[in-house]
């Protein structure tokens, strides 16, 4: 019987050990910075204690995930005295399992595990980790074993190298990260005629819903709609021009995400080589002028008072 540890009791962890719980697993141990979260992570595993330090739970376990903060990673693993035919596994986006090597030179299998899921609490952790994929960077048994958890966790798997760990949470960050900060210029706008954030919000989720419906249905290209996606040249105009008089700092975004859409429209078949290029044109003179006025505000800034 396994019998595996957790160091770092926060959202991912805590969902993490409760769902392999569930499963089956034998979660034995955790320790955490705050006594508390540790606590809430033990109640929700049968069996499971809370140690004082990290060492006292590794030394409880033949299997221990650390799921601390990325930047706390490599000081953990660095502090613990490991043992042969243990496994060490983080669970950071970013990081290879490179930063484990001080546990793999003292003979442990060591790997990464990492769920392309956003957590903004335990509760909805818990609800979202089905269907989730996992990226997985192990070898051998270790690498077998973490697919199984996979399985267990009714996710998807994907296996990485130590190379493709950055880039593949570059892209985990667009996809969500940067999906709230679009929904916040776009509540921006809301705003330049009186409607509250909170409405704005509530307005727009069908649509953004009905936008990952499509591309879950019907997939990228076709998923495109919008005036791009239709060559419509003068829309993108009169936009560009509220823009500039409405929310110029976001005008560079708009035009930025546009440039970026244009090959998608193209894919998609609905725009051919000119109009293409007819709204590239368009875009690139206002993105060119929206940077000219920035530079020009930054050196007026410059100058000193006389």
């Amino acid at each position: 019987m396994m019998k595996i540890g957790f160091i770092g009791a926060g959202t991912v962890g805590t969902a993490l050990a409760t769902r392999l719980s569930e499963q089956g697993y034998t979660i034995v141990a955790v320790n955490s910075r705050t006594r508390a979260s540790a606590e809430r992570l033990a109640q929700a595993c049968k069996g499971c204690l809370v140690y004082d330090t990290a060492q006292a739970t590794a030394d409880a376990a033949d299997m221990i995930f650390i799921t601390t903060p990325d930047a706390v990673i490599p000081t953990i693993v660095n502090e613990i005295k490991w043992r042969p035919n243990q496994s060490v596994i983080h669970c950071s986006g970013a990081d290879s399992t490179e930063i484990l090597i001080p546990a793999k030179l003292m003979g442990a299998a060591t790997g990464a595990f990492h769920p392309l899921q956003t957590f903004a609490s335990v509760k909805h952790a818990l609800e979202n980790l089905p269907g989730t994929t996992f990226a997985i960077e192990a070898e051998g048994l270790l690498k077998a074993t973490l697919k199984e958890m996979t399985t267990a966790l009714k996710g998807e798997w994907i296996e990485l190298s130590a190379a493709d760990k950055v880039v593949y949470h570059a892209a985990a960050v667009m996809a969500c990260n940067y999906l709230v900060t679009l929904v916040k210029l776009a509540d921006d706008l809301w705003e330049t005629f009186g409607i509250p954030r909170e409405q704005a919000t509530k307005a727009l989720l069908p649509l953004i819903r009905g936008t990952l419906n499509n591309i879950d249905n019907v997939h990228i290209p076709q998923a495109l709609t919008g005036p791009i996606a239709r060559g419509d040249t003068g829309t993108v105009q009169k936009h560009l021009i509220a823009l500039k008089r409405e929310a110029p700092d976001v005008l560079s975004t708009y035009c930025e995400l546009g440039l970026q859409t244009i090959p998608i429209a193209l894919a998609k078949g609905k725009i051919d080589a000119n109009k293409a290029a007819e709204l590239r044109t368009l875009l690139k003179a206002a993105f060119t002028r929206r940077l000219m006025e920035d530079k020009t505000t930054a050196e007026s800034d410059a100058l000193p008072v006389l």
